[in-house]
């Protein structure tokens, strides 16, 4: 994992706590949250305030995290919201933190002038212990203040006042003075400043979650559905139906295109679907040369090309589908017939835009687990689990290739593989039923619903 740390694909954009100041902070809210404290003099911390120098000191990298279903938070700067979500249990806890932060960045920058921030992302329920209690989160409040209670106290004496106001003999009130007199030493004239950090509620609808060996899970759809990474049978009864495994490709590719979440790379607009497809391919043969223990060089294109020379019928059926494709690209062969059951469909495929496009993307990538880049960039997990158990030659290649194409242009390189952000609240709606939405791009899909 150095290797990936220093080429900054992993602990990337961390914030950096050093000053004796900040560390005190930290150990008071730390204290507050845990009964703990840290004895480091210098760490990084992510948007949540987690910091993984002090996860190897405690021992526990879920120290922030309690039964990985309320994930508590520290802020000690306004500047965490730019950073990654280390050890996430859900896809869309760093989005609400992030929401939380840049909707109170004014009084949280305030607040974190004089003391630290802690709160937490309460859900519905205290702890996962079956799969089934996972469809009972459907909403999460974030809720925050100072160690100090300024949030608290400032409400406390904004009341106060408004007593003060509205009572004929307030100003005769010795008692309500003093009580003012006190808040105040704390909270500043709330008059001028006012002290105000609400809690926020988000509706989780469709997620994914760490438990339970991986579950994606889809609610607000015209077709809900879960979709297990594990054996669906080891799930038990679910209030949500159908419920898939990644080993069902045809009952997923299906429900996809019911639901309209997924479209051709090569009908997506304002993709250069033929660099996509190429790149694709490179991926697959570096994955086959490296089962075979085959020397790639520098792993460029020309070296590649070789590769696939001395496969010949050895290629991966997914190069074959995929340069299928290309040669239909680039006007140089019929159009493919790449159905479900074909170990190329998914990796011609991409989200549609809508709310849910990131989660899609995250699926696919683990029904196309060659496609290195989409697996770093769409489901980070996923991508150190598989880092850590490939050989030497294919971490050089894939830490070397994301340096040189991703990190020095993340945005662009997302734009051009998925398309423009999609808003917080914007959703695609199901395209009319049509033989596509029905079959797949490809052709019929085999053998069903099964």
């Amino acid at each position: 994992m150095k290797r990936l740390i220093s080429k900054g694909l992993m602990f990337g954009n961390l914030v950096e706590v050093s000053s004796p100041q900040l560390i005190e902070r930290y150990n008071r809210a730390l204290k507050h949250l845990t009964g703990k404290t840290t004895a480091l003099t210098d760490f990084h911390v992510d948007i949540s305030g987690y910091s993984p120098e002090i996860g190897d000191e405690l021992n526990d990298d879920l120290y922030l995290n309690p039964n990985g279903c309320n994930r508590q938070f520290i802020l000690l700067t306004t500047s965490q919201k730019t950073a990654p979500l280390l050890n996430s249990k859900f896809s869309t806890s760093r989005g609400l933190l992030r929401q939380f932060i840049e909707a109170n960045e004014a009084q949280l920058f305030a607040l974190t002038a004089r003391d630290v921030v802690a709160g937490e992302l309460q859900n519905s329920v205290y702890e996962v212990t079956t799969p089934a209690s996972l469809m009972d989160m459907r909403q999460i409040t974030v809720e925050a203040d100072t160690i100090g209670g300024h949030v608290a106290e400032a409400g406390k004496l904004a009341a106060l006042i408004e007593r003060f106001r509205s009572e004929p003999d307030g100003w005769r009130d010795d008692v309500l003075i003093a009580g003012m007199i006190e808040l105040a030493k704390k909270t500043g004239d709330v008059t001028r400043v006012p002290i105000h950090l609400p809690a926020m509620t988000f509706q989780q609808p469709s997620f994914w979650t760490s438990h339970f060996g991986g579950l994606y899970v889809f609610r607000d759809l015209k077709f809900p559905g879960v979709i297990a990474v594990k054996p669906r049978a080891t799930l038990g009864e679910m209030p949500i139906s159908p419920v898939m495994d990644l080993t069902q490709r045809n009952a997923i590719a299906e429900w996809l295109g019911r639901n309209g979440l997924v479209e051709p790379i090569v009908q997506a607009r304002g993709t250069d679907a033929g660099a996509v497809i190429r790149q694709k391919m490179d991926f697959v043969l570096v994955d086959a040369a490296d089962a075979l223990g085959l020397e790639v060089g520098d792993a460029r294109r020309t070296e590649l090309r070789k590769i696939a020379y001395r496969l010949g019928g050895a290629l991966p059926d997914e190069f074959k589908g995929l340069a299928a494709l290309l040669a239909w690209v680039e006007k140089a062969g019929d159009w493919p017939r790449i159905d479900s059951q074909h170990p190329a469909y998914f990796y011609t495929l991409r989200a549609a835009p809508g709310r849910d496009r990131d989660l899609v993307n995250m699926l696919l990538s683990e029904l196309s687990p060659m496609d290195v880049r989409q697996m770093f960039i769409t489901h980070k997990e996923l991508f150190y689990a598989s880092y850590a158990r490939w050989s030497e030659r294919k971490r050089q290649y894939v830490a070397d290739f994301l340096e040189r194409e991703y990190v020095v242009d993340k945005q662009g390189a997302r734009a051009a593989l998925f398309g423009p952000e999609p808003g917080m609240t914007s959703r695609a709606e199901p395209a009319a039923p049509d033989p596509v939405a029905l079959v797949g791009p490809w052709g019929a899909l085999r053998g069903g619903r099964r």
